[in-house]
């Protein structure tokens, strides 16, 4: 909205400093600002509301030191997130952008979701929550709305840049001998093309095609990128509502990696960064720093009511839309095989409850009595059950978190 109201200013009036709401630098660092003051101002207002309501965590007895303290402590947090969110992006973000309102969309859809699954277990009493089969109905149909709109929108595009490469040549002055000589080159033109491509890490000059997968078909194609964005979507929303176990530790994780994908989303809308780095030039998509400063900010100013002892649970309400955010964030910057190494922590998480089940049915199935790898999974609470504090086990895995941040980063001096 302030966007619009800065570019009409520009265009039509002599007021001097106009042009600043349209640079992105600007509105970011005005949507992370207004995102941190809505979740610590707002928030504990929001808190006192729902302890009136009687909208506390029912906690199952899982002989966790200070679990069961934990009882009555307020949920459905994720609303704060929601809201910091959504305002500044509303207020700083350019509405007109296929990829914010994508992102919009998403955040509103798994909001949905994940506050139905937090209603039914706080008032109907059901501590199963939303079905699973309906969470997952909720996750399928995200990821054919976003395989869908990036298969179709005509905004939705890559450009292909053309270069020229030129030799020069150093003389000496006296003799007129070449001494040296250097290569530059330069992008002379680009061309938008609708594209089913993502970019591989690691490998230089590469990149996943998924029409080579069908014979370049189209059809089969786009059904092809809309079951990837399925299971991306699914993936990452559940490792992060597994992740959701400890005071912060979800808030804390998540803030590297939608740092790390502000940065890559920057980097690739810009053709002179994105031509230095060699990635994939996407037009637009820079306007998704806004999202993620916004996004950067509510996790932060969430932390504030979350770290030990949290006086807030986000619910399902954050952590799956947390989860489906990162997600469908990294499929609007076609940086999806990135996401096994910047979201690391989610993929152990899931991992560990994967093989925990599975080695339980098995030893069971074969000796008649289930056996464990882990004291408890997920992860988080196998350490707990190892006697680590909680507040020890959030800094570690937050530390973790950033080296895979970072190592995401340096993929792209890699390529």
């Amino acid at each position: 909205m302030l966007y619009r109201l800065f570019e009409y200013l520009n265009e039509n009036t002599d007021l001097p400093g106009m042009r600043i709401g349209e640079y992105i630098s600007f509105r970011s660092a005005a949507a992370i600002i207004l995102s941190l003051l809505i979740t610590i101002f707002f928030g504990k207002r929001i808190i006192r509301f729902l302890k009136r309501q009687q909208i506390g965590e029912d906690i199952r007895d899982l002989g966790l030191e200070g679990q069961l303290q934990k009882k009555g402590t307020p949920t459905m947090g994720g609303i704060i997130i929601l809201l910091a969110i959504v305002v500044p992006v509303l207020l700083f973000g350019d509405l007109g952008n296929v990829y914010i309102q994508l992102m919009l969309i998403s955040t509103l859809w798994l909001g949905i979701i994940g506050g139905l699954d937090d209603y039914i277990k706080v008032f109907r009493h059901k501590k199963e929550g939303l079905k699973g089969r309906f969470k997952v109905v909720g996750q399928v149909g995200l990821g054919i709305i976003v395989g869908t709109t990036m298969w179709l929108s005509e905004d939705i595009v890559i450009h292909e840049k053309s270069f020229e490469t030129k030799h020069y040549n150093i003389t000496d002055v006296q003799t007129g001998e070449i001494v040296d000589s250097y290569v530059e080159r330069h992008v002379v033109s680009t061309s938008a093309e609708k594209s089913s491509k993502t970019s591989i890490p690691f490998l230089k000059d590469t990149e996943l095609d998924y029409m080579m997968f069908t014979g370049g078909n189209d059809t089969l194609a786009w059904l092809l990128y809309v079951v990837v964005a399925i299971f991306v979507i699914t993936a990452v929303s559940n490792g992060a509502n597994l992740t959701d176990g400890i005071d912060g530790l979800l808030t804390g994780v998540s803030v590297p990696i939608v740092l790390v994908l502000g940065i890559l989303a920057y980097l690739s809308g810009h053709i002179i960064y994105s031509d230095y780095l060699n990635i994939m030039y996407i037009p637009d998509s820079g306007e998704l720093v806004i999202f993620a400063a916004a996004f950067a900010g509510a996790l932060v100013g969430f932390l504030w009511y979350n770290s030990f002892p949290a006086q807030i649970f986000m619910g399902d309400t954050g952590s799956l839309t947390i989860g489906g955010l990162i997600a469908v964030f990294a499929l609007c910057i076609r940086k999806e095989l990135l996401l096994p190494l910047l979201c690391g922590i989610f993929l152990v998480e899931s991992l560990s409850v994967m093989l925990q089940v599975g080695y339980f049915k098995y030893t069971k199935k074969k000796y008649g009595e289930g056996r464990r790898i882990f004291l408890m999974s997920p992860i988080h609470h196998h350490y707990q059950k190892k006697g680590i504090f909680e507040t020890k086990i959030m800094m570690r895995f937050f530390i973790v978190s950033l080296l895979l941040s970072a190592l995401t980063l340096v993929t792209l001096k890699m390529q």
